[in-house]
């Protein structure tokens, strides 16, 4: 009777102890650091990007975050790495159109995770506008005597890029097809040794996102011949349509994402902080400074945009006989 007692006595106390133990987990969320895997490496334009948000985050979540450059593959290495991690939103990815949608469209046997399923989307960050550019004493003064030239001299023009399958490479893919030139691309696994490339003489052009280039182009070292989007303060660098094609290039973008399948209740603290950081406006227009435009959407679009880049990609990898295997 009196081991009865005890257990009924005993059996609210440990209910208790049990529910207070489950609500103290998810409201202590984040209880230690949270590693952000990136998908560049140090000094590239969205390891500038990546460390800034990180940042204001580690400022909202009230814990470091802790930045992992893992760059190479077309973005696939820092993303299988956050795809493999433990699902419990302590290991995030800032990822980009690259790793997301892109690497997989052009080698469906070679990247091990679908980014449709393996990737929870957390919010989009921004828009990154790149540029194709030459050495300034070069004698391409623009994109169409690049064309030219590479008409007379199929395959002697190089162009250095990071990553096989990145958006990039899709980018320059199309440009040939719609321009009909032959233009040799040289992969890189980062985007800043494709400047130092050029800079030095060794590659006639590269393409990397614009804040990479744009400080030696305001120098004088290097010339942008072209924009895969129109940016204010650079009139004189014009798109594809502005030299005479009546295309237009897709846009790579950046955001962050988990492994999927992590608990709810650490989504609803990390959405919601994610917002809060790009939303900032301080954060907003130091970004926008280095050349980017931040432009932020939630999960739900950031997964429209995901599946649609994808599905276009496979469209034109197929089209322009990039896709490898399936």
């Amino acid at each position: 009777m009196k081991k009865f007692t005890y257990l009924i006595t005993l059996f609210p106390i440990l209910c208790a102890l049990t529910f207070g133990a489950t609500t103290l987990q998810a409201q202590s969320y984040p209880s230690y650091p949270i590693r952000m895997a990136i998908v560049a490496g140090p000094g590239d334009a969205s390891d500038t990007t990546s460390r800034l948000l990180g940042e204001e985050l580690s400022k909202i979540l009230k814990t470091p975050i802790i930045p992992i450059n893992k760059p190479g593959a077309g973005s696939t290495l820092a993303t299988d790495f956050v795809v493999k991690s433990k699902k419990d939103g302590y290991t995030i990815l800032y990822g980009n159109s690259g790793g997301a949608a892109y690497a997989k469209a052009a080698n469906p046997e070679d990247v091990p995770y679908d980014p449709i399923k393996d990737l929870e989307p957390l919010g989009l960050h921004l828009f990154l506008p790149s540029v194709i550019y030459v050495q300034a004493e070069s004698q391409w003064k623009n994109f169409n005597d690049v064309v030219e030239y590479a008409k007379k001299n199929p395959g002697k023009f190089r162009c250095g890029l990071m990553g096989v399958g990145s958006i990039k490479h899709f980018q320059l893919e199309m440009i040939k097809a719609w321009t009909g030139v032959d233009i040799t691309m040289i992969p890189f696994k980062a985007a800043t040794p494709a400047v130092t490339a050029v800079l030095g003489g060794h590659m006639e052009a590269g393409f990397s996102a614009l804040n990479l280039a744009e400080p030696h182009i305001e120098s004088g070292k290097l010339r942008g011949i072209l924009l895969d989007r129109k940016v204010p303060g650079l009139s004189t660098i014009p798109t594809l349509q502005e030299s005479g094609y009546d295309k237009e290039l897709p846009y790579a973008w950046f955001a962050l994402f988990a492994p999927a399948g992590i608990p709810e209740e650490v989504r609803k603290v990390l959405v919601p902080a994610i917002e809060k950081a790009i939303k900032n406006s301080e954060l907003k227009a130091k970004t926008e400074k280095l050349g980017f435009f931040v432009e932020y959407k939630p999960p739900e679009e950031l997964k429209k945009i995901m599946i649609n880049d994808y599905e276009n990609a496979v469209v034109w990898a197929k089209k322009l006989g990039v896709r490898k295997g399936q």
